[in-house]
């Protein structure tokens, strides 16, 4: 599914009104600018409140690529204990770890955790 909408080349200021009609260059496919790989991309919504700490919110839309390896401090989905969750994932020297505080989940020791993909964007509502 293509989304377009309007795309103005002029960026826009932190104070001053402009005349953005002024500037429209053409349509925008999303799409293009938010995915990098269609096939291994999903969208999926977060009900919680354990990652406020890092900008995602109850409700966040995740943009999620399952084409990418996690590095260190990525956000991530995983399947844990047969329920998708969003943590933080930590390399240490010896080990990967599942976080969202101060509780980590070591992933060497744990088989039934598996890491569905790297998130990429998130998309919120401003309050």
């Amino acid at each position: 599914m293509k989304l377009k909408l309007p795309f103005y080349i002029h960026k826009v200021g932190a104070g001053f009104p402009s005349p953005a009609t002024d500037y429209i260059e053409d349509d925008v496919d999303l799409n293009s600018h938010l995915i990098k790989n269609a096939p291994a991309t999903f969208i999926i919504r977060v009900q919680g409140k354990s990652m406020n700490s890092v900008g995602i919110y109850d409700g966040d839309l995740l943009v999620v690529d399952r084409s990418i390896d996690p590095k260190n401090s990525s956000t991530v989905i995983a399947n844990v204990n047969e329920e998708l969750v969003v943590k933080t994932f930590l390399k240490d020297k010896e080990k990967n770890y599942l976080t969202s505080g101060p509780k980590k989940i070591e992933l060497n020791e744990n088989p039934n955790v598996i890491i569905w993909g790297v998130v990429t964007y998130v998309i919120h509502k401003l309050h």
